[in-house]
């Protein structure tokens, strides 16, 4: 059999595989809290996936097993077709909050990761100011993050993970805390970003229309403990923009299926904080 022929018949490793994973986590008072229960999930290589879920559903737990944070406590989770153990060298993860460091310049955040990689030093500065020109901060190299607003702040993270060429790119509601109109623009800016290097990226967001306007598929949880409720595929053309994208026939449509499945997981979490907090 030809080298070819081998390598056609066999199946494409995923890079995230979730397989029957459970999560659960000791509370101060002794007990168990459940984040979990039995998730399945796979993200092919450079697919871009978004999950959605009512709010302390287990979504950052997800995110914290690809990356090595946590460990499964039932299940397993694999990278590449290999056990979480660690934290990978290949992931990158952006934070809800900004995590970039408060003491060092715009460049020097930027340069963080080669560094750690001992990259050569001229090389590591060429490709940071390359990363600072991709995301619209050139000129700013020398300014500090208390001196940036909140989108440029999140540039700079973006630039910070990617600079590292991750095969995997985790996500934490990156833009939650930016008003409407610059939260349009870093969602344009982020499918520009990954259009370059394709990294597989699993973005939680509570923002539907958001989840759609930038996924190959998105990903419906259950309220916790999680499980994947439902998959849908977005067939929306590429490349999109993400304010025009909205107004496409098939995109409400498609709104319209998977609020139909989350909206019951919304309603079921809702009555729970309801019915704890009433007297």
């Amino acid at each position: 059999m030809s080298a070819t022929t081998s390598e056609a018949a066999q199946p494409t490793q995923p890079a995230i595989e979730l397989r029957g994973v459970s999560k659960s986590f000791a509370t101060p008072n002794g007990g168990r809290y459940q984040a979990l229960r039995e998730l399945s999930l796979t993200v092919a290589a450079g697919e871009f996936c978004a999950v959605v879920g009512p709010t302390g559903c287990g979504k950052s737990t997800t995110l914290t097993l690809v990356a090595g944070l946590e460990r499964p406590t039932e299940g397993a989770a694999l990278v590449h077709g290999s056990p979480v153990l660690g934290i990978g060298r290949d992931i990158g993860f952006v934070f809800q909050n900004d995590a970039v460091f408060p003491w060092k310049s715009v460049l020097d955040n930027v340069l963080a990761g080669p560094r750690f990689r001992s990259r050569p030093p001229d090389i590591a500065r060429e490709q940071a100011r390359d990363w600072l020109r991709r995301v619209g901060l050139t000129g700013f190299e020398d300014r500090y993050p208390h001196q940036l607003s909140g989108g440029m702040r999140k540039r700079v993270a973006l630039a910070q993970s990617l600079i590292n060429e991750p095969r995997i790119l985790l996500m934490d509601e990156p833009f939650s805390a930016l008003d409407v109109q610059t939260r349009a623009i870093m969602s344009d800016e982020l499918l520009t970003l990954w259009g370059l290097t394709k990294p597989a990226v699993v973005f939680v967001t509570h923002d539907l229309e958001e989840a759609i306007a930038l996924a190959d598929k998105v990903v419906v949880l259950t309220a916790g403990p999680a499980t994947v409720k439902d998959v849908f595929t977005v067939h929306l053309p590429r490349p999109r923009t993400v304010q025009e994208v909205r107004f496409e026939p098939d995109f409400v449509q498609l709104y319209q299926r998977i609020w139909h499945s989350l909206r019951d997981e919304v309603n079921i979490a809702y009555s729970r904080t309801t019915s704890v907090s009433a007297p």
